[in-house]
């Protein structure tokens, strides 16, 4: 699935004529790393943005679209779930949505359940 950043760098391949292969061989990164961060499975390089405005000549608000979709992929987590039984990853996804209704008391206890300690 594609990341934000990654929605953001097709559409500016897209617009400016290029593939996936060119804007990888802007970042000096293979295409399937570039792939990997579009797909959220990477996270993008210090220094992309440098390279992404200067090759790209972006606008004020592409350059502030660009550094809040990188920022938004390096601070992000993926989980993989796909090995998991339909089962555990249901519960997986139901605890996730619950948690942040969830009052401080049931997550100290889930805290403790689990050892985790911060």
């Amino acid at each position: 699935m594609l990341t934000r950043f990654g929605k953001f760098c097709r559409k500016l391949r897209i617009d400016n004529g290029k593939l996936l292969l060119d804007m990888a061989q802007q970042l000096r990164v293979s295409s399937a790393f570039l792939s990997k961060v579009e797909r959220g499975k990477a996270k993008p390089p210090i220094g992309w943005e440098d390279i992404i405005i200067s090759e790209y000549d972006l606008s004020e608000e592409q350059i502030e679209e660009l550094e809040a979709s990188i920022y938004e992929a390096r601070c992000s987590n993926v989980i993989n779930i796909s090995e998991l039984s339909n089962d555990d990853r249901d519960m997986m996804l139901a605890f996730a949505r619950k948690l942040d209704t969830m009052n401080p008391e049931n997550k100290e206890k889930i805290r403790k359940m689990l050892g985790y300690n911060e």
